[in-house]
């Protein structure tokens, strides 16, 4: 005798798909209500004028003594990580999908071998492959929490890269991690110190099997415009005529890749760096001799913003530990109701034909 199995992986017609329906029909009129609830709820619907019910009856509270097991786990569902055939959209690989601004406090070790206890956000991705659904988020998160203990460093940050882009089968990953620094700085004059708090960011790459080590600094100094201050002089010498410079608040965002075989760059070194590039770094502790003396360093250092670029440059290309880097300036102008800006890049790391929209925009420093 030959078996005839049909196909039931084939797409059945509308007529066929009809006549199931009577079929249907014609079981739920003679079945029972625990006989349609065990097969499935919703047939119940199919029956007309039928009053079952087309739903079971669930729990409706929490069960707090409810506990779980690996049988259990491996019942629930797991869209993100199930067929190609869920893609939604083009099948295109995507190069970052992860989380952003995640959240937990980190040990950071200073130059001076103090430690300090930051709080610190963490943005982490990975490149998704053109034939995968998702990723699980939760894995990234649970990298980093299994370093948060140990003293920050870009070799923890290594590690937690290498466990997560493992977990999660991915070619490319990228972790930054955002926090604010403080340095105790001196006053100008009076002898006073307080703390300067500087917005920096560490970034691990990798891409095509090759790491980069990057470190992002935003430094904040006044910039004391040279045209204005010449021509307040101007009217002074010329006409007895009081005039002061316009200077504003302004901030360079400096990104330095790490140079592999060189030895440890501190943030307080890139710091320091951009302190004598541009030695108006706004103050923290100010008294009356030290805003005059401000004013002095101001007229002593006046700066267009392309000086500014070039001058944090002179300092990145002296120091043997930095490879390529960039520098984007910002003078927020008190003269006119726009910005004045530069950008410059040495080394392809950053050498980019596209400037962010936003990018100038987040060059805004709240005191």
């Amino acid at each position: 005798m030959n078996i005839h199995t049909p196909d039931i992986t084939a797409i059945p017609e509308r007529d066929e798909a009809e006549a199931a329906l009577n079929v249907l029909r014609r079981w739920a009129k003679s079945a029972t209500a625990t006989d349609i609830l065990e097969l499935d709820p919703s047939v119940a619907r199919l029956v007309p004028g039928s009053d079952a019910v087309d739903y079971p009856s669930f729990e409706r509270d929490y069960p707090t003594d409810f506990t779980i097991n690996e049988g259990y786990k491996d019942t629930l569902p797991d869209l993100q990580n199930g067929p190609s055939s869920l893609i939604r959209g083009a099948k295109q690989q995507i190069q970052h999908v992860g989380i952003s601004n995640f959240r937990l406090p980190l040990r950071v070790q200073t130059r001076a071998g103090d430690a300090l206890t930051l709080e610190t956000s963490v943005t982490g991705t990975v490149s998704l492959e053109a034939d995968k659904k998702g990723i699980n988020m939760s894995r990234i998160m649970r990298s980093f929490y299994k370093y948060a203990e140990e003293t920050f460093s870009f070799e923890v940050i290594e590690a937690a890269l290498d466990d997560y882009k493992s977990d999660l089968e991915s070619f490319d990953a990228r972790i930054q991690m955002r926090f604010s620094f403080p340095m105790k700085v001196d006053s100008l004059r009076s002898g006073l110190s307080g703390y300067q708090y500087y917005d920096i960011a560490l970034e691990l790459v990798e891409k095509a099997g090759v790491r980069k080590k990057i470190m992002h600094l935003d430094y904040v100094y006044s910039s004391t415009c040279p045209c204005s201050l010449e021509l307040s002089e101007h009217a002074r010498a010329t006409r007895g005529q009081l005039a002061t410079p316009h200077s504003q608040r302004s901030v360079a965002r400096v990104s330095v890749v790490l140079d592999e075989d060189a030895q440890c760059l501190w943030f307080e070194d890139l710091i320091e760096a951009c302190r004598r590039a541009v030695p108006t770094e706004t103050q923290v502790m100010v008294k009356r001799e030290d805003e005059q003396a401000f004013a002095e360093l101001n007229a002593a250092n006046p700066i267009f913003v392309e000086d500014a670029a070039r001058l944090f440059c002179e300092q990145l290309l002296a120091d043997v530990r930095i490879g390529d880097f960039r520098v984007v300036a910002s003078h927020q102008e008190s003269l006119h109701s726009h910005d004045a800006v530069s950008v410059l890049t040495e080394g392809e790391t950053f050498a980019s034909d596209s400037i962010d929209p936003r990018m100038f925009a987040t060059l805004f420093h709240v005191g």
